[in-house]
């Protein structure tokens, strides 16, 4: 239920929906003055979250700092955390990746540096599957392929959210004699490091983190970056109000 409630509160805090809502009823109602108003109003929000650099010191802003390879301390095991992957294109010879393939390429670079040991894969079908391989699977393959022996790559292919993703890694660990007590290496993606902490945190497991795939940049103060919209623009901010939902949700229920 929790889930289908966070859906409807992302739709209608996204800031396409408010800004199409304000513009289709000022259009509606131009004539009346609090129509014209819902119309501008639609159009500054418009400007505002296409903007190129607001877009991205907000990102910036919510994002932690990525950490040096080199600073982090060697650990038995990193958990990867999928979503990273087209599962609506089904190949069984190779791997389909989307934005966030940096999570399981950075976790294979601590792993070739020897700052892991084993790699940890969570994450499942997601919830309207129309690919019969789970995205931990198919990370798996590709570690394989690229000459991790599989020995060393473990997969949690049941859940299907966050909160999930630490409490079947939790069962998983103790099913196989794993101890739950040390510190495990967290990858995920930069603007979803705070959420994943916080149910790791929950079901007892000590991580250090290594945020990964960026959707912010160095700042940029030239005219296209100031001046121009951008549709990106756009999608970072929604990436960043779902998550903030997310985040109130999992809060309300007790998950972090």
């Amino acid at each position: 239920m929790f889930f289908y409630l966070s859906q409807f509160l992302s739709f209608l805090a996204m800031p396409l929906t408010i800004i199409s809502i304000s513009i289709v009823i000022g259009a509606l109602y131009v004539k009346k003055k609090w129509g014209k108003r819902s119309l501008w109003t639609g159009i500054i929000l418009l400007w505002f979250f296409s903007n190129q650099f607001i877009s991205n010191q907000a990102m910036l802003t919510w994002e932690p700092a990525f950490k040096d390879f080199n600073d982090i301390k060697p650990l038995e095991y990193g958990i990867v955390l999928t979503g990273v992957t087209n599962l609506s294109k089904t190949a069984y010879d190779r791997t389909f990746f989307n934005k966030g393939a940096d999570r399981i390429t950075h976790a294979l670079q601590l792993y070739r540096m020897g700052k892991i040991k084993k790699i940890l894969i969570t994450g499942g079908q997601g919830l309207n599957p129309v690919n019969p391989q789970s995205e931990a699977e198919l990370l798996q393959r590709f570690l394989i392929m690229t000459g991790v022996p599989p020995e060393d790559v473990l997969i949690e292919d049941q859940s299907k959210n966050t909160a999930q993703n630490a409490q079947f890694t939790k069962s998983f660990l103790e099913e196989k004699g794993i101890n739950t007590d040390q510190q495990f290496l967290l990858i995920t993606s930069a603007f979803h490091m705070y959420r994943a902490k916080g149910c790791f945190d929950k079901v007892g497991l000590k991580t250090e983190t290594f945020p990964t795939d960026y959707y912010s940049y160095d700042t940029k103060y030239d005219i296209p970056t100031i001046i121009y919209p951008s549709p990106l623009s756009i999608d970072n901010w929604h990436k960043l109000v779902k998550e903030w939902i997310g985040i109130l949700v999992y809060k309300l229920v007790g998950y972090i």
